[in-house]
């Protein structure tokens, strides 16, 4: 960050979260007087998510590994431009007009979003397809009929005994079956100890999801 500061003084930053390196970025931002171009929001809530994407105009997302990052297609529909490292799943997860891709190192992240900021510049990138585009690609109303799907073959499939289930725990190999039927009877006992304390009853229900434009009108 600090890095990119010094090449880009037309470059502000807009962090959110609050890991174990967020004491860091505030000294970071204290030692070297940077409180006018890094602005550190903390926590938010996800709903607040698209709120905050929307003020920016790339999303730096400098993971070391990566399976899937849900984040990057949150990044991408809010119309920004996304700088990620080549790793993991990520070079999967979106087209490669909407990334620039960087090694996981210091001096690639560096150039990766500067050459991020003069595609942008340029003009030669129009960032405000990209919801529609992503909406396309990621249809989760089609992921969650699948996903139920499956609930659904678990809920009609026949349920096992204790016994049953032990028993099938204790097939898997003349060692192996006995450490997992042990590892099985203290999970048992566990789930049975925190239905006790915390009942299934009392487990909170899903809210409904606020519904509000996802790009901001006249934002990239």
């Amino acid at each position: 960050m600090l890095w990119i500061c010094q090449l880009r003084p037309d470059i502000d930053f807009l962090v959110a979260g609050d890991g174990p390196k967020f004491i860091d970025l505030e000294q970071m931002r204290e030692k070297y007087q940077l409180q006018e171009r890094v602005e550190l929001i903390g926590s938010i809530k996800h709903e607040q998510v698209r709120d905050v994407m929307v003020k920016g105009h790339i999303y730096l997302h400098p993971s070391l590994t990566e399976a899937f990052g849900t984040v990057l297609v949150e990044a991408a529909s809010c119309g920004l431009l996304v700088v990620t490292t080549n790793v993991g799943g990520i070079p999967e997860v979106l087209p490669s007009r909407m990334t620039v891709f960087a090694e996981p190192e210091e001096d690639s992240l560096v150039d990766a979003v500067d050459v991020a900021v003069r595609k942008l510049k340029s003009g030669k990138i129009d960032t405000s397809h990209f919801h529609n585009e992503i909406k396309k690609m990621y249809d989760w109303r089609n992921v969650a009929e699948r996903t139920e799907i499956v609930y659904n073959r678990v809920i009609k499939a026949p349920e096992s005994t204790m016994i049953e289930t032990f028993g099938k725990f204790y097939q898997s190999g003349s060692w192996a079956g006995v450490l997992f039927l042990l590892c099985a009877i203290v999970d048992f006992i566990l789930l049975y100890v925190l239905e006790f304390f915390y009942p299934y009853e009392s487990i909170d229900k899903a809210r409904k999801w606020p519904k509000r434009s996802t790009v901001k009108e006249g934002c990239h």
